[in-house]
């Protein structure tokens, strides 16, 4: 049942993605806000209104949303509010959320790109198509207001945010200085490590991103304020931050560094290292476990570990 504690109150709402429940977070202030919403689904919109009503609320008494990021699970169910109702979050989130025709057309050119250049054979570029198919839980609607690093949301004078890109390029939380509360979206999870996600470049820019350099940056940026308590958007709430920052770290490093063993034996390409990594599920997740492969061979990049080579279509990294 939902209640409050510090003016947060906690909703915990179904989803039809395998990572299960997503939280979000009624907040008091000069303004009644929501951090995210859930996906769009009937079912995802009861749970939030009978949880809301334990509080004594209905959806008509939000006043604002503030994205933590633009993934469906946390972003979808603003279609069924108000085209009224206010919408904050990076401005990295409008690509996502108010999709054109341009940017999903870009989105499978810069695929079409990459797949070839990972060592993907010809017969996976079908998969391409089912990336976007996470998207029908999502949302068509722009954001009223941008937030970024360091700003005060509207009506919500204790908390400032703090930019944390990894898991997504959009991806924001909100810290509360005076008891050291932050709401961290899914950059921290008691139980998971979040995927750093590949995304498309960022508008203007020519190079895509390496989410798992910035996703290591932003958990150091985490460890530099004094944070108490962490609601995150899966799972149980977090009273040790930095603690189990320290031990991400150092297991997504011994992950790379498992990686930087075959190919000391053998050059490898994206695809031969994720079939390895993943044997089960390379298939049925493409999206994740090619994200995942690409986000530690980035890392291995960043620390001098592995020289690349082309040949053909394809790169091959050796160390």
């Amino acid at each position: 049942m939902a209640e409050w504690k510090n003016g947060i109150a906690k909703l915990v709402i179904p989803t039809p993605f395998a990572v299960g429940d997503v939280n979000i977070y009624v907040m008091k202030g000069e303004r009644l806000t929501l951090v995210d919403v859930g996906p769009k689904t009937e079912d995802a919109w009861e749970a939030l209104t009978a949880q809301l009503k334990d509080l004594h609320l209905s959806p008509e008494d939000i006043e604002q949303v503030i994205l933590t990021h633009h993934h469906p699970d946390h972003a979808g169910l603003l279609d069924f509010f108000p085209s009224s109702l206010d919408v904050f979050g990076h401005r990295n989130n409008e690509r996502w959320v108010m999709r054109t025709d341009a940017f999903l057309k870009a989105h499978d050119e810069f695929y079409y790109d990459l797949l070839p250049k990972c060592g993907i054979p010809d017969q996976y570029l079908s998969f391409i198509s089912s990336l976007k198919k996470s998207l029908r839980f999502s949302c068509s609607r722009s954001l009223t207001g941008v937030l970024e690093e360091g700003d005060t949301p509207p009506g919500l004078d204790d908390w400032k945010v703090i930019e944390t890109p990894g898991h997504a390029q959009s991806h924001i939380g909100l810290f509360r200085e005076k008891d050291g509360v932050f709401i961290g979206g899914d950059h921290l999870l008691a139980h998971i490590s979040p995927n750093p996600l590949m995304e498309p470049p960022l508008p203007g820019e020519t190079q895509r991103p390496k989410p798992q350099l910035q996703y290591n940056e932003s958990l150091k940026k985490l460890m530099q304020f004094p944070i108490q308590l962490v609601y995150s958007g899966h799972g149980e709430d977090i009273y040790n931050p930095n603690e189990l920052i320290e031990k991400r770290l150092a297991r997504q490093h011994e992950r790379a560094i498992f990686i930087k063993k075959w190919l000391e034996q053998e050059p490898l390409t994206v695809f031969e290292i994720c079939k390895r990594l993943f044997p089960a599920v390379y298939e049925k997740e493409f999206g994740l476990t090619i994200s995942e492969t690409i986000a530690q061979l980035d890392y291995l990049d960043a620390l001098g570990e592995i020289s690349i080579k082309k040949a053909g279509k394809a790169f091959y990294f050796s160390a």
